[in-house]
Parts: C-alpha cells; structure tokens; sequence
C-alpha cells in the first residue's frame, strides 16, 4: 500500500512522541488481510477498535468503500473523521454503534483487539450473530498486550482460529466459521444494594474501582439548587446513579467519551430506578455544557489512553470543570495520592482542601473562584 500510517494523527487526542497514531499491529492487521480485502465488495468490510483510522483510512486507500466502523472512543472517531479530511477517505465509510448493523453480512471484519477479554467476547459473538457465514476476521494486536485466553474467546464464536507469525512486536488472530453468536448485552452486579451495569470493554466492569469507591464513601448531600449535577468520566454510571438515589429530585449529567461507558450508564440508571433523573451523554470533556452552568462536579479522572499511561488527561479535565462551573461551585475529585494533583487543580480551578485520605488515594474538594 502507499497510504502513509505515519501522516495520521491523534488529534484531538493527546499527542506527543511516545503516542503514535499508528503502530505495527496496524500495518500487519492491513498486511495479513490485504488479498480478503481486495476481493471484498462494497459494503461488506466493518472495522472494529480502530485508534485513529489507520485500517479505515488504509482500507479506503486500497479501495475498500462502504467501510463500517466502529471507535469506542469518541476521540479517536474525531481523529479519523479529522486524518480523513487532511488526508482523503471520507467518502468510503461511516461510522456505526456496536449493533448488528455494523457488521450485518460482512465479510471481512478488521479488528484491534481489545485489552478486556469480556470486550472480546461481546465484540466476537455480534459479528458471529450478524455477519455472513463465510467472515473472516482479522484481530490484531501488539504482542505485550495478548495473552492466549484471547484465542479461546474467539473460538466461543467461531470454528477456527489461526494465527500469524510475529512481526516487530505484533501478531494477528484469523478467525472463520462464524457460530453461537449474539448481540451485546450488559453484565450485572449488585454491591450494597446498587446495581451495577457494564458492557465489555467499560472500565471495571461491574465492579466498583477502589478509587470510586472511596470517593462514594465521601460524596456531600447535593441540593436540586446548586446547578447542573456533573459526573464527568462517569465510566458505568455509578456516581451519578448513587448522586440521584441519594438525593431524591436531583437530576444528574453524566458523561464519558466511551461508547461502552455510556451504554453501560444508562444500563446502571435505569437497573436502579432514576434513568429519568440521569441524563448520560457521550462527549469530549464536557464540551456540551455552557460556561459556568455547573454547581457540583464528581471526577475520578482516568490515568491512561488506550495502553499508554499518561498524566496529561486530567489537567484538561480540571479546566474543562473549571470553565463549567460557577463560582462557588465545587470539584470533588478522588486520586492516586503519588500523582500530587493538588497544585495543579489550586491552578486551574481555585482553593482545594483534602477531603479524605487513605493510603492509596486522596479525594479533594476545589472551589471554583
């Protein structure tokens, strides 16, 4: 192919040297299904977990059309919308849920594999349940982040599973004779009285992080008069589910840029009875909501994107809630106590105090000036 991976970026994502748009997992996904696609016809290719377009755009390159895709971050369907408008494509795909339109009589079926095996094995049966029989798959990865489990979650759903050899750090699973598949649905656990919801692929599952948990056990009462209630990051909804059901009249926002978080939200408000006091949108930050339109903000902010840690997510979350909140409001936020966020959220958002401290984690509130 002469489509160039290294043009691609991961904007608006974080960028930087340590954070390519593509990586050699993509380049041997493309690879290994090279000859599939060429004999594949429109509309019968879907691309799963792509980080940034890499094997749409290269697809579309090769001239594959009537791509389906589907990006669990909403950041990373920016950025293919974005590479696709720098650098051409964007006429040959469209962007789907994880739902059976998205791989309905495909083919050949591009994926990233997911770190989560549970998110393997909602992504594997839907494609078992919906696409043509004769699909093949190819699921590629980097080799540090595979383990052998990945191959039997394949063969719950489809009759064979070959691999390929290594190359530079990477391998891709082929998997054909699609069976036993079916659509997605949300897992649950109840923990003191609270149901928990998750698809595949939703941070913790249906259990609840120890760091959330902590933050729960420090939560104010919240009055309906405050402003908008915020749970940013809210991952399966637990915060905002437990803000509503504590304070009865209370209605929350909650928002995450995963697309399996926010389904698996709205499945935990609904699973405890305040999904109409919940209102659980997929966005960027939160980049929805006016200026200073916010009372009271909850934050357990994520450390990593996608394998690479980096403590550059939570900084842009604590402007983003200081530039949504009134003044007056507050920012309850739980983190690892070794990250020393405290000076930065004094920055950005105003006079913080140490609500809570355990030997893993502090949770702050900061005051928006």
């Amino acid at each position: 192919m002469d489509f160039d991976l290294a043009a691609l970026r991961r904007w608006p994502d974080l960028e930087g040297p340590d954070l390519p748009a593509a990586d050699a997992a993509d380049r041997l996904i493309l690879d290994e299904s090279a000859l599939a696609r060429s004999a594949a016809e429109p509309g019968t290719l879907s691309v799963i977990g792509d980080g940034y377009g890499a094997l749409t755009l290269g697809s579309a390159h090769d001239g594959g059309r009537g791509i389906r895709v589907h990006i669990d971050a909403l950041t990373g369907e920016q950025a293919l919308e974005a590479n696709a408008e720098r650098l051409g494509g964007g006429d040959a795909f469209t962007v789907h849920a994880l739902e059976p339109d998205l791989v309905r009589d495909a083919r050949v079926v591009l994926l990233r594999l997911p770190r989560s095996l549970d998110a393997l094995r909602d992504i594997a049966g839907l494609i078992a349940a919906a696409a043509a029989p004769d699909v093949v798959v190819y699921a590629g990865g980097r080799l540090k982040h595979m383990t052998p489990t990945m191959n039997d979650v394949l063969r719950e759903h489809f009759g064979r599973v070959d691999v390929s050899h290594a190359r530079q750090k990477s391998r891709v699973l082929i998997a054909s004779g699609p069976h036993d598949g079916h659509v997605p649905a949300p897992r649950q656990e109840q923990h003191d009285g609270l149901v928990v919801c998750a698809f595949g692929g939703a941070f913790a599952g249906t259990s609840i992080d120890i760091g959330t948990r902590f933050l729960l056990e420090q939560l104010p009462a919240v009055e309906s008069g405050t402003g908008t209630v915020v749970d940013l990051a809210c991952g399966t909804g637990v915060v905002a589910t437990t803000l509503a059901l504590r304070n009865p009249g209370l209605r929350v926002y909650a928002t995450d840029q995963s697309a399996a978080a926010v389904a698996s939200a709205r499945a935990t408000a609904a699973a405890n009875g305040v999904a109409h006091r919940v209102d659980v949108v997929r966005g960027d930050l939160l980049r929805e909501l006016p200026d200073s339109s916010a009372g009271f903000i909850a934050l357990n902010p994520p450390f990593h994107v996608g394998g690479a840690v980096t403590d550059g997510i939570a900084p842009r979350m604590f402007a983003d809630a200081a530039r949504v909140l009134r003044p007056g409001g507050e920012l309850w936020t739980v983190w690892n106590s070794a990250l020393l966020y405290r000076p930065v959220m004094e920055r950005l958002v105003g006079p913080t105090r140490q609500v809570a401290r355990n030997t893993k984690f502090t949770v702050t509130a900061s005051t928006r000036r």
